[in-house]
């Protein structure tokens, strides 16, 4: 066990206050410093998504702090997906073939107030909100403004960038020099809409699946909450033909949904004015060439690899990150070792599930509406039951184990070319045969 250390965590969403408690448990002294205003008082000011998809990766982080049960008790299971075609005609495909293996829908928001309570019951967590910070990273400095116009400096060991895509820490150690960060923007950005609950609180779709409406270049999806509402996210493309900028107008709206969008129509009665009223959010990839700096800054979560939603690990990764981090501060007495230990195992990790994501936004728009690809999926499946131990499809790889992405990656990539020589083998077999057969006629 290292000496305890002071760290200072900018950023109190999700990653923050989880590792927070992970640290404080580990006799670590703590601060966050969070820009916005509590949750817990003001509300939740989340501008994204209000629910998540909270799998193995998250649940492992959360159980070591004591909340997984407490978290589980207020989650929507979603055993697959359930696609919607144009007709209005739906088919379920399960996630697994395990019995009560499901991805969980979770509230942002309400996760994140529970990290917070969790985080200050610990005494040597304390958590300041409405500040703006100035960051010194090579010092490992931190000064803020109070609302009252007051300022104050914390010293400490360790900065931790817990402050997402747009970090200020990440941004801070770029300007030394010492590392380079991008951010790769998609061309296409979501909107979220809403499913309200039926009269008498119910659910108005299956609310055991994550339900899709894959249209080629544009799709929807809908999450459900735990009070019988969903929440619909809009991906489409920025600008062109079914794009945001071309659908605008109330009458375009209400025509363009009533086209493509049929069966959900019926179950939005808020449709028009909230898709006027939310506003477009971009989609991108955070990219670093190290997420850490020396021995005195550190980067996790969207601050060091935000990804695309379209694996729903945006928070599982997030969270992951946090058990290494603190798992190598446990095991390094020099601060140095513990964030190249840290970088050495969670940047290869960050990079694989930004690729994972990117491809399955690919899946989820433009190929679960094909045939071909439900007949795929229900050959993997078909191997997957005759081959469990041997074959794995890659998503519940993702999803139900916490192996590392890095290394299912890897084995991915193993598999794509053992199944491509078996199948030229194959081949070879039957071209064989047939010479055999013809040369005896």
């Amino acid at each position: 066990m290292s000496r305890a250390r002071r760290i200072t965590i900018v950023g109190g969403g999700l990653a923050g206050p989880l590792l927070a408690c992970l640290l404080a448990d580990d006799g670590h002294d703590v601060m966050i410093l969070e820009q916005r205003g509590d949750p817990r008082k003001a509300g939740y000011e989340g501008g994204r998504s209000i629910n998540l998809a909270l799998s193995a990766r998250g649940l492992e982080a959360l159980d070591r702090i004591g909340l997984k049960e407490q978290v589980l008790d207020e989650a929507v299971p979603m055993k697959g997906r359930m696609m919607h075609d144009r007709e209005g005609k739906k088919a379920f495909s399960a996630y697994s073939i395990i019995p009560g293996e499901a991805i969980n829908s979770v509230s942002r928001g309400g996760l994140n107030c529970t990290l917070l309570d969790a985080a200050e019951s610990r005494n040597n967590v304390k958590v300041h909100f409405g500040v703006e910070c100035s960051i010194d990273v090579e010092a490992a400095s931190v000064t803020w403004t109070n609302n009252d116009g007051t300022a104050d400096t914390r010293e400490a060991d360790l900065i931790v960038g817990a402050d997402g895509a747009g970090s200020a820490v990440r941004e801070a150690m770029a300007e030394t020099g010492s590392i380079t960060a991008s951010t790769d923007f998609i061309d296409s950005g979501y909107k979220e809409l809403a499913i309200p609950p039926g009269p008498d609180g119910s659910f108005l779709l299956e609310d055991d699946a994550l339900h899709i409406w894959p249209r080629g270049r544009y799709m929807m999806i809908a999450l459900p909450n735990a009070d019988g509402s969903f929440t619909c996210t809009c991906f489409w493309p920025l600008k062109g033909e079914a794009s945001f900028e071309q659908v605008d107008s109330p009458e375009v709206i209400m025509d363009f949904f009533k086209t493509h969008f049929a069966d959900a129509v019926a179950l939005m009665p808020q449709l028009v004015e909230d898709y006027q009223a939310n506003p477009v959010g971009p989609l991108g990839t955070v990219r670093c060439s190290a997420y850490h700096l020396g021995g005195t800054a550190v980067l996790i979560g969207d601050a060091a690899h935000a990804i695309v939603p379209f694996f729903g690990q945006g928070m599982n990764a997030a969270f992951q990150d946090c058990l290494r981090l603190a798992d190598a501060l446990r095991n390094h007495a020099d601060l140095p070792a513990a964030l190249v230990d840290y970088d050495r195992t969670q940047r290869p990790d960050g990079e694989s599930i930004a690729e994972f994501s990117l491809e399955n936004f690919i899946e989820m728009r433009d190929k679960t509406a094909s045939a071909l690809f439900r007949l795929r999926q229900r050959i993997r499946k078909r191997l997957n039951r005759m081959f469990p131990k041997l074959y794995v499809p890659r998503y519940n790889l993702v999803s139900f184990t916490t192996i590392p992405y890095a290394n299912i990656r890897r084995h991915m990539a193993f598999r794509q070319v053992m199944l491509a020589g078996m199948l030229l083998g194959i081949a070879g077999v039957l071209a064989l045969i047939t010479l055999g057969i013809r040369g005896t006629i």
